[in-house]
This record gives structure tokens, sequence and C-alpha cells, in this order.
């Protein structure tokens, strides 16, 4: 019977080092790639039109500083305004005719809501935009 002594070392490690860096330059080297990588960009051919028509299916109607309302380039008073943007809108030509309100700043809101109802009347669609004086 061979009696061997047996040595318990519990001073026993692993040298992790050489994992660490690994580690460390794993977590850089994703770190660079998922910054220049953009997932969320999709690349695709959209068909482009010669002319925007969008521009010329709406009228344009803008009110200034002095509550002075225009119909394109035209100064009109506020009683002739829906009549004047129904021969405008029947110009138009289209299903669904547009009304594009510019105001400027300083135009009170309750202006702005009355040429919309005139349009929301003839059956047009309104959009507003506010720019602000100089």
């Amino acid at each position: 019977m061979s009696i061997r002594r047996r040595f318990k070392n519990d001073d026993t490690e692993l040298d992790t080092g050489p994992l660490n860096d690994i580690l460390f330059i794993l977590m850089f080297f994703f770190l660079i790639i998922s910054t220049m990588a953009n997932p969320n960009v999709i690349k695709m051919n959209n068909p482009r039109a010669d002319s925007d028509a969008k521009a010329k299916q709406s009228v344009i109607v803008s009110i200034d500083k002095n509550q002075d309302i225009f119909l394109g380039q035209k100064k009109i008073p506020f009683d002739s305004l829906e009549s004047m943007l129904r021969s405008q809108l029947i110009i138009t030509d289209t299903s669904k005719p547009a009304v594009v309100i510019n105001a400027d700043s300083l135009v009170s809101w309750g202006d702005i809501v009355k040429i919309m109802q005139v349009a929301k009347k003839l059956g047009a669609t309104t959009s507003a935009s506010v720019s602000t004086s100089k």
C-alpha cells in the first residue's frame, strides 16, 4: 500500500490579465463600430417630380400685421374673401383643394380661425403658418 502525501495548496490562481486586455479591446471595437453603423438609415430611390405639383394645387391667403388680407398677391377685404376664394378654388380644379394661410405673428388667432372657417365652408383643407414680423 502506497501512502502518498497530498499537498493542499489554496494559493492557486488563474491569471486573468490577458483576458482583461482582450475584453477591453473588444469593448472598444464594438463601441466604435456601433457609432459608425446607423441601422435606421435605409437607402431608397424615391421618384422625383419635375415641378412642384403641391404648390400649384394650393391657394395662398396672407394676413399682415395691419390685418390686411391678401389672396395670392391681391389685397382683398374680408367681406369678399369667400367669393374670391371660391373662384380661386374652382380655378385650381382639384378634388381636394388646399388653402395655405400665412399670418404675421401680431395677427390674432381669431382672424386666422375666421379664414379657416371660410375655407372649410368651401370644402378646402387648411394649414396655417405664422411668421415673425420685423
